[in-house]
């Protein structure tokens, strides 16, 4: 398939399939000449080199190139970061690292600009209670609290709390704060809402017979009662729909809440999921969620702290072609994709820290015969665009937010990297989400890759136009990241259908740690996972 490009394109057709037709239409009905498009490029080599490295033919290495390891790591985002951090806390630093890109983070990294520093992903974590504590040593370490509260939970400090204001919307010409469209609602909205609410609140109290909330943060440390597993069986619509719960405005927020956490569409998110979503964040019925940790460049700040902790056995630039386990250990050869160097390392025991959809081009046992589970992940596309302005957006009604989010547009808006540093006057960065949200993920991914970085270009500037009408004008640089496997996808049937339980299984000396083995894509799940499988390694090596 050819790569849809402004040039080759009918541009109306070509905004029209990522934005809504009436944005399309506006965007197309312009009678000046547009400015040119600002310079940029798309950001990140995994996709094409990853595609390349699944077609390598069988591996010969000679006895120099061989090394001796007693774990590898493969992958380096927040799990593989997590894992490489536990082995080393618990003396073991006998490790590699091996990550394909050749920056370190998967989708927590961040990037560097002239005037602040800001995400290519995910951008903030939830404070973490007093139970997560693993979590609350990690942020200790990063000096993000002052104390605790009445409760015993740690305090966010003011410089990594969320700064105010938080969220706004934008509808039909203007900004209202708050992510639920209050304005204009009728009475049967706001009584479809405050129901919407004891739903939740219900769920936040509920426990099971050994203690255990229906939802958690970790996922593992919630409940697996029948009660809370069934909602896992029906979509959230249907979820909505038992309970009538018909407003637009409602529907909208929990349809936004799935497109955000997950890249899904409310029709297509398990019950169990959306629930989570909102229950799990609560600390107590009727109270707000935990406040928001985050900085400029987002969760790339928690992988710098991790990063360099371990940053003298971490291998950036090598793709794993082949994981043979034997008898007397695990044969990992890569490849350093720069210049195709071929290095191989035998090891006791090995971490995959990768999705595990690879697992079938990587482990040599899985590309023989490939498990029945791991056709059951499935990922959705993203793609991520920071734009430099010369000036921040002009804003009406309700001023600039860290989180600004149009309610007509299929993206997620944009998060103000510049608002969390008072950056309120002058050059300005922000970052610009859309998911591809259509049912079959492999077209989605498809037409993600197919579309170059023009194309995205025009299509996040006429998004953002909407909104802003000098944005155009004002751009000094656009760049794009694609994500083709940005986050696991819970349809219905998938957390609690048995595929992620068996993925979680060690496989002849092989740990599984990602968010994906969850079933949801969140730090603390990656965090969580990547830390679990590091102390199985610990155990199963004696140390």
């Amino acid at each position: 398939m050819a790569k849809l490009t402004v040039n080759q394109l009918n541009r109306r057709e070509l905004l029209a399939s990522f934005l809504a037709a009436p944005v399309a239409l506006n965007g197309c009905a312009r009678r000046e000449p547009l400015p040119p498009l600002p310079p940029g490029e798309i950001v990140g080599a995994s996709a094409a080199v990853g595609h390349r490295l699944r077609q390598s033919a069988a591996l010969e290495l000679a006895d120099d190139q061989w090394q001796r390891a007693r774990v590898v790591i493969i992958g380096g985002g927040i799990a593989g970061l997590a894992a490489a951090r536990t082995l080393l806390r618990a003396g073991v630093d006998d490790f590699v690292l091996l990550e394909l890109e050749d920056a370190i983070g998967g989708t927590s990294r961040s990037g560097t600009g002239d005037v602040v520093s800001y995400p290519w992903g995910a951008h903030y974590v939830p404070a973490p209670t007093r139970e997560n504590l693993p979590l609350v040593e990690l942020f200790d370490e990063l000096d993000v609290f002052e104390g605790v509260d009445e409760r015993g939970d740690p305090v966010v400090a003011e410089p990594f709390r969320c700064r105010f204001p938080q969220e706004r919307l934008f509808y039909k010409g203007r900004w209202y704060d708050g992510l639920y469209l209050w304005a204009g609602a009728s009475a049967d909205d706001l009584r479809q809402w405050q129901a919407f609410q004891r739903e939740i609140d219900a769920w936040v109290s509920w426990r099971d017979g050994r203690g255990r909330r229906a939802f958690a943060i970790p996922m593992a440390s919630g409940s697996d009662d029948p009660e809370v597993t069934r909602l896992d069986q029906i979509t959230m619509a249907e979820w909505m729909d038992e309970r009538h719960f018909s407003s637009d405005r409602l529907r909208w927020l929990v349809d936004y809440s799935c497109r955000d956490d997950y890249g899904l569409r409310l029709s297509e998110t398990s019950a169990w999921a959306g629930l989570f979503y909102f229950a799990s964040r609560r600390d107590v019925p009727g109270g707000d969620s935990r406040p928001f940790i985050t900085w400029p460049e987002g969760n790339g700040r928690i992988v710098s702290h991790l990063y360099r902790q371990v940053k003298s056995q971490c291998r950036l630039g090598w793709a794993v072609l082949d994981v043979n386990p034997g008898a007397n250990g695990i044969e990992v050869i890569a490849s350093r994709y720069t210049d195709s160097t071929l290095a191989g390392w035998r090891a006791d025991k090995v971490i995959f820290a990768a999705p595990q959809f690879l697992t079938r081009f990587m482990i040599r046992p899985y590309c023989e015969t490939v498990p029945a589970h791991v056709s059951e992940f499935q990922y959705s596309a993203w793609a991520v665009a920071n734009v430099t302005l010369t000036t921040p957006p002009q804003s009406r009604d309700a001023p600039l937010a860290w989180d600004n989010v149009l309610y007509e547009s299929p993206s997620l808006g944009y998060v103000s990297a510049t608002h969390q540093c008072g950056m309120d006057y002058g050059t300005s960065v922000l970052t610009y989400y859309y998911p591809l949200c259509a049912a079959d993920p492999v077209t989605e991914r498809q037409r993600l890759l197919d579309t170059d970085r023009d194309a995205w270009a025009d299509v996040v500037l006429t998004d953002l136009e909407v909104a802003h009408p000098e944005l155009r004008q004002t751009a000094l640089r656009l760049d794009v990241m694609r994500w083709g496997h940005a986050m696991i996808r819970p349809t219905p049937g998938f957390v609690w259908g048995g595929a992620r339980q068996a993925a979680s299984r060690p496989f002849r000396g092989i740990h599984f740690a990602h968010a994906d083995l969850s079933g949801i894509a969140l730090f603390e799940e990656a965090f969580f996972r990547g830390m679990t499988a590091a102390e199985q390694v610990v155990a199963e090596l004696q140390v």
